[in-house]
């Protein structure tokens, strides 16, 4: 048996370099690169592998680990889960870092590979910088917090654990149904140790994403559940475009009149201006799909995992009889709401049951066409809300000193520009070609309720774990997925303040993306949470204490973003009005450096909710009657839910 003695560390970058995926016949280098924090966890061991020969792999130097491991994220979810970069951290702080990461890559089913440094496996030198101790077990470390949030973990305490580690580490991220976050931990002496390894560890590997196919009793199922409904609703979810189904699903649905809704994922798989193309459902959905989720009698899953959101807390489905079908890949998400399970690829899924519905027509008459007027007709109107005098904002929840709030934002910031107008004007502006990138705050909301998709796969959220600092990070993986393409990160100013560091990652590597902040000095979706449940604004605005209350009830705090982001190198603008906007939007398109527009924006005003109704925990007992009266409604809505 042929050998090659080379370190773990060594091995590692060697086996990483040329593993490869296949897709319907189509063959890709599965890891492109590997994005880099060192510290002594990972410098003298995987650092030292990388320098020497990296092989084909692309090195890239990170300035913030969970920002780094976003942007591997972003990078696979524009891929379609076809491609992943690798991370790595050091032991410690830096590898706890990356723990959200992992989490926000597993509750999206995202590809990620995280190799975090460790302590030493001798434990000679315990305790070593950064470690913490477990005096009730020592071979706890960091990292063993990961286990909570991957998919699949592993620890390499010895060289020759390195190859089944990788192997299955392989075995998860090109699984369609178990993909997520993928840990290896590397103790720090047992990177630089080596090992005879055989050379065909070292093998081109060739992994093959296979179309697992419906079964024929799934389909007769299927079929035969179908048949007995007249209003059938799709759910387009995340799985149509890691399967790149929109095609099979736009004939589906075409062939038989179905209605498809979309989920924050599936969103974009088939633009927006088709004419069966409902738009979003459920908490965050907008007024056509919204209508026809509460008459339909049959709701057909596809590759969703039926967040609440998307089903508005399991009651959006307002009809008694409505049952489920529910097609994923994965059989977890199929089992859910008690569905009718096709346990298969969502291309394979629907190219196998179209064929077997001839005759069948849903009944939903003019009610699609109907429900997509008025949609139009209330985008239009959202999309050219201003200020007035006496303005009441699209979220009216009464708020009392709402006014004094306007009066005083308007007077730090010269600027009464709404939200809902910037969405509207940003919606004309971007073309069929450009992504734009959102994950946290009040955005993924309004988006999913007003954005019109023009081009396929060109809206990209992150809305599984909702994770605020996603943003500027995933656009640049974006953007390294898609150089060729506009990228615009949409957010606002509590995530932009959360992280937003790989603007210097951006800058460094020569990729423009451009960020849209939206600062309104304010956590607004939060703010609208408490507010709208009878509490008063409480540590949601961003405010300076008050030396006479003690409280965080003074004066707004003005940030200058676009200082700070000009000074890692960016070209800025600052927005107070819709020319100023339009203007920064041509201008940015013409610059080769990233770009940040600081668009002041007015609090309170985003796009409101359209009858649907979100589950959170409101307080049983309280002084205040806003508080009751918003727990007594909670109970109805509850009563009115589905159980499980």
């Amino acid at each position: 048996m042929k050998t090659q003695r080379l370190t773990v560390a060594q091995a590692l970058v060697k086996f990483l370099d040329n593993q490869y995926v296949e897709v319907d016949g189509k063959v890709t280098k599965f890891v492109k690169g590997i994005f880099a924090i060192f510290g002594h966890g990972n410098v003298l061991g995987l650092g030292q592998a990388l320098e020497q020969d990296s092989g084909e792999l692309i090195v890239h130097q990170g300035r913030n680990e969970q920002g780094m491991a976003h942007i591997a994220t972003g990078f696979a979810k524009q891929k379609l889960r076809k491609q992943i970069y690798a991370c790595t951290s050091s032991v410690g702080p830096g590898a706890a870092n990356m723990i959200t990461a992992a989490a926000t890559a597993t509750a999206n089913r995202i590809p990620l590979l995280l190799l975090p440094g460790d302590v030493f496996a001798t434990r000679q030198p315990d305790p070593v910088l950064q470690q913490i101790e477990q005096p009730y077990d020592l071979s706890i470390s960091t990292n063993d917090a990961f286990r909570a949030v991957s998919k699949y973990w592993d620890r390499v305490t010895r060289p020759e654990q390195l190859m089944s580690a990788c192997i299955n580490a392989m075995r998860v991220l090109t699984d369609p149904a178990e993909t997520g976050a993928v840990t290896i931990a590397l103790p720090q002496d047992v990177q630089a140790e080596a090992y005879d390894y055989p050379e065909y560890f070292f093998e081109k590997r060739i992994h093959r994403i296979e179309r697992t196919p419906a079964t024929a009793a799934m389909l007769s199922q299927a079929v035969e559940l179908i048949k007995q409904k007249k209003k059938p609703l799709i759910i387009c979810g995340g799985g149509v475009r890691y399967s790149e189904a929109a095609q099979e699903l736009k004939a589906f649905a075409e062939a038989y009149q179905i209605p498809f809704a979309e989920t924050q994922a599936g969103k974009s798989a088939i633009v927006a201006d088709h004419p069966l193309n409902v738009g979003g459902v459920g908490e965050t959905g907008c007024l056509a799909a919204n209508l026809l989720a509460k008459k339909a009698d049959l709701v057909i899953g596809v590759g969703t995992r039926y967040t609440d959101f998307t089903t508005s807390s399991k009651w959006i489905f307002q009809n008694e009889n409505v049952e489920f079908l529910n097609i994923n890949v994965a059989r977890f998400d199929a089992y859910k709401l008690d569905g009718v399970q096709i346990t298969a690829d969502a291309k394979a899924a629907l190219q196998q049951l179209q064929p077997l519905l001839t005759g069948y027509q849903a009944e939903w008459g003019s009610q699609v066409a109907d429900a997509k007027q008025q949609m139009a007709e209330e985008l239009h109107r959202v999309a050219h809300v201003t200020y007035s005098e006496k303005f009441v904002p699209e979220v009216d929840d009464a708020l009392p000193n709402r006014d004094k709030i306007f009066a005083e934002f308007i007077k730090l910031t010269d600027s009464c520009l709404t939200q809902s107008r910037v969405l509207g004007i940003l919606n004309q502006q971007l073309t069929e070609n450009d992504i734009i990138v959102a994950a946290a705050g009040s955005l993924p909301g309004d988006l999913q309720r007003v954005w019109q998709a023009k081009g396929e796969n060109t809206y990209h959220l992150e809305y599984g774990y909702s994770c605020m600092g996603y943003e500027v990070a995933a656009s640049l993986g974006a953007k390294l997925a898609e150089p060729n393409k506009e990228v615009y990160t949409l957010l606002g100013d509590g995530s932009y303040l959360m992280l937003h560091t790989e603007l210097v990652t951006a800058v460094q590597e020569q990729k423009k993306i451009n960020v849209v902040l939206f600062d309104n000095m304010t956590n607004g979706c939060i703010n609208n949470l408490q507010v709208g449940h009878g509490m008063d604004s409480f540590c949601t605005e961003f405010r300076f204490r008050n030396p006479n209350t003690n409280k965080l009830d003074a004066g707004f705090i003005p940030i200058d973003f676009a200082m700070n982001a000009a000074s890692y190198g960016c070209k800025t603008y600052t927005v107070r009005n819709e020319q100023e906007l339009i203007a920064a939007l041509a201008d940015a398109k013409k610059q080769s450096v990233p770009t940040l527009i600081d668009v002041k924006v007015l609090p309170k005003t985003m796009v409101h909710g359209y009858g649907s109704w979100w589950h959170v925990g409101v307080a049983e007992v309280s002084t205040k009657e806003r508080i009751r009266q918003a727990y007594t409604t909670s109970q109805l809505r509850i009563n009115e839910a589905r159980r499980y």
